[in-house]
């Protein structure tokens, strides 16, 4: 084998270990646990992979780092908090927010924001019951208005708690149509521009579900145009 072919095989070796090398180092799901009502960051808790059953726990600055891919589904665990999960849909630092056991939840944008997707549901769930103004009756049969139910400050806060909730997760599942890949395929979108450009012109849920991509496309351009505009 001549000097040449050795060191061409030897670059092309370097080149593929280096491609490989950062493809492995990019499949990693890097975050931080909170609890939600303090944000105080939380050691100690035990982050799982429930694809691949990789298990880690976060340093004593709440961070981890776990092997894993986006649209995979970790759940964490800790002692005193309510086991949660968490679906990865976007890449950067996931910020993971844990409740404690048995503890109601003061909801606002700002709570209901750093909610992880099966908290949100749980929230939803709970919020539906607690506002429910008909129940029935296990003596007279059938269903009956309840007058307590129906203006009990507990009862009309949770109706309140139900809109924001059920808002926050038709933007969640508006945002994983409308990505950013989507979004930067169509216009020169910068980094800085991106959140709010996503924010000011979310569409709707049902638009996104029932669009073309040619549709989508066509959005884009038009809102784009108009968010340089401003």
């Amino acid at each position: 084998m001549s000097k040449k072919l050795n060191i061409a095989l030897t670059i092309c070796f370097c080149w593929v270990f280096s491609l490989l090398a950062q493809h492995s180092q990019a499949q990693q799901i890097k975050g931080i646990v909170y609890e939600l009502e303090s944000s105080q960051k939380l050691r100690s808790v035990l982050v799982k992979n429930i694809r691949t059953n990789e298990k880690i726990e976060s340093d004593s600055e709440g961070n981890f780092t776990i092997g894993g891919n986006i649209e995979d589904l970790l759940s964490f665990t800790q002692a005193g908090y309510e086991i949660d999960t968490a679906y990865i849909y976007q890449g950067g630092i996931q910020r993971i927010y844990l409740v404690r056991d048995q503890k109601s939840i003061v909801i606002d944008e700002v709570v209901v924001s750093r909610l992880t997707d099966s908290r949100l549901v749980a929230e939803i769930e709970k919020a539906k019951k607690d506002g429910q103004v008909v129940d029935a009756s296990q003596n007279r049969g059938g269903m009956r208005l309840s007058p307590s139910r129906l203006f009990g400050r507990q009862s009309k806060m949770a109706r309140k708690n139900l809109e924001l909730l059920l808002s926050e997760q038709s933007n969640r599942k508006v945002d994983r149509l409308f990505s950013a890949q989507v979004i930067r395929a169509t216009v020169p979108v910068t980094d800085d521009e991106l959140p709010l450009f996503r924010e000011q012109f979310r569409p709707t849920l049902e638009f996104m579900e029932t669009a073309s991509p040619e549709d989508i496309r066509i959005y884009v351009l038009d809102a784009y145009s108009k968010f340089k505009s401003k």
